[in-house]
């Protein structure tokens, strides 16, 4: 090993023995972007498929369109669930009183109304099991699963609902072309609009 090999050597933190906490998450130093905490581990993000760049346009775009004053739709903000618990959903819709600044880098669990995840090769777990149990224990009303499917690579929309006595969520449907909801507001999606991006 060469003394210019040890030089570009990556230092990674060292876990404290009870787990990171949301305070580590905004304060140790050069974490890559996107670093979510999960259980008190901290998730480094691998580099996005063009797939999901796409789908995360369209569908901010085609939300923020139909969003009424009192909600805000986000991308990639993390979510403070409990002190060992700030995932960042792909996508989250607020309401618009939590927008505090432009500085803000996270959200209270408490101010989202709908998280949604694009599933991607590296966090297919963690998308479809992980932050959907926590996003619904964490009492979020709505979540939505995106994934890519079929011969031309579409998004699949699953949309889910979150059942008071249950805790859970609930599949509603599972949308293809488009998607047309009135929870948690109007929303009307053309899927096929992928293929012009």
């Amino acid at each position: 090993m060469t003394a210019e090999s040890v030089q570009h050597r990556a230092q990674w933190p060292v876990p404290p023995q009870d787990g990171y906490t949301v305070d580590d998450l905004f304060t140790l130093p050069d974490l890559p972007p996107h670093t979510e905490l999960i259980d008190g581990s901290l998730v480094f993000v691998s580099a996005q498929r063009d797939f999901h760049s796409i789908v995360v346009d369209l569908l901010v775009n085609a939300l923020r369109r139909t969003a009424p004053p009192e909600l805000k739709v986000r991308r990639e903000m993390t979510v403070v669930i409990d002190r060992r618990n700030g995932p960042e959903p792909d996508i989250s819709v607020v309401r618009a009183e939590a927008v505090k600044s432009r500085d803000q880098t996270c959200y209270k669990v408490a101010d989202v109304l709908l998280a949604i995840e694009v599933v991607s090769p590296d966090s297919e777990a963690r998308d479809t099991n992980a932050k959907p149990q926590k996003y619904a224990a964490a009492g979020i009303p709505h979540f939505w699963l995106v994934e890519m499917a079929g011969q031309d690579d579409q998004p699949a929309v699953q949309v889910y609902e979150r059942g008071e006595a249950t805790g859970t969520y609930a599949l509603t449907g599972i949308y293809h072309d488009h998607v047309k909801l009135s929870v948690p507001y109007d929303i009307d999606i053309d899927l096929t609009a992928i293929d012009g991006l």
